[in-house]
């Protein structure tokens, strides 16, 4: 018998140009592009296979599904899936730990280089005519960074950390990481190993890579943002709760950071009193830079696997240690 298999929210990953054949080729698939929490329920009801990508899956909603038998989250984050309850009920849950390193740290640098050069600005410059006025074969409208020599501290030094780690490093900065974890340390990339605080005071960019839980829930706080220096940027590409954004609104505005740029906040969509929004400097991206096609190639394609090792008795990417 095919398997049953509900994609709960499958808008982002294929919006038009990702086609769903691998997973389709795996059992009976019925799509959603979005799902609301009171939907959930009855979208699962016989389903044997659940995939979500920011969908959530709580306690509550799981204890209502007793033909559930494997989560798989398309995405790396599997915070919307409460994976001790799953455990309990024996259903494993998955995710897809790869697949988009390469374009989250192109990311992270394309918005730390905006901090640092305000192309935007200056495009919008030339064409209001500002070049044509000057009088002079250049200008600029704000101060022009170069990164040699400066440290980058990266809070997070797993797959991506890495990834930004490296790119740092070619660009001739200076690496302190921050990891709860120290085992398997990269020998290809020069850093020293720092905590947090020590970060927060030495870093000139300070970048977040970490995963979202009840340790890391509002790292980013006024303690940690009073110990950076004035000069110094934030970047968040990881999850919105991350940072207090009140407390970095607050630093921005009072001129204690020279700015951050965010990709995530703590409720998305972002809300209309998100304090970031009216933050001096602070650059506001959608939750993209996992988005490129590529990436979300390699996310489909791990999703399928996902299903099919499942399907075969050899789980792979197993978050929550129930195997089977």
């Amino acid at each position: 018998m095919a398997s049953r298999i509900v994609i709960l929210d499958g808008a982002t990953l294929n919006p038009g140009d990702n086609p769903w054949t691998a997973i389709e080729q795996l059992g009976d698939v019925t799509l959603h592009a979005s799902s609301k929490p009171a939907e959930i329920v009855d979208r699962l009801w016989d389903a044997d296979v659940a995939i979500t990508n920011k969908a959530r899956l709580t306690a509550e909603i799981l204890g209502q599904l007793p033909n559930l038998k494997f989560i798989t989250v398309s995405a790396t984050g599997h915070d919307c899936v409460d994976s001790v309850a799953a455990a309990k009920q024996g259903i494993p849950v998955a995710n897809v730990p790869t697949y988009g390193t390469p374009s989250v740290a192109q990311f992270t640098f394309a918005l730390l280089l905006e901090l640092c050069h305000q192309v935007a600005l200056h495009d919008e410059a030339v064409h209001a005519g500002e070049w044509q006025r000057c009088g002079s074969f250049s200008f600029w409208k704000t101060p022009q960074i170069e990164l040699l020599g400066l440290t980058l501290g990266v809070i997070g030094f797993g797959r991506i950390g890495q990834k930004v780690a490296r790119i740092g490093s070619a660009f001739g900065m200076q690496i302190l990481a921050a990891s709860r974890h120290r085992q398997n340390a990269p020998d290809d990339i020069p850093f020293a190993w720092a905590t947090p605080d020590e970060i927060a005071a030495q870093a000139d960019v300070v970048t977040l890579h970490c995963s979202l839980n009840e340790n890391s829930r509002g790292l980013i706080n006024r303690e940690f943002l009073s110990r950076m220096k004035p000069s110094a940027f934030i970047l968040n590409t990881s999850r919105g709760p991350l940072v207090d954004e009140a407390a970095l609104a607050e630093a921005l505005n009072a001129d204690q950071l020279a700015g951050a740029a965010v990709d995530v906040a703590s409720v998305e969509p972002i809300t209309d009193d998100n304090p970031l929004l009216t933050a001096r400097n602070c650059l506001i991206t959608p939750h993209m830079a996992w988005s490129s096609l590529a990436a979300r190639r390699r996310m489909m394609q791990v999703t399928a696997d996902n299903i099919r090792n499942f399907q075969a008795s050899t789980p792979s990417n197993i978050v929550n240690g129930k195997t089977l």
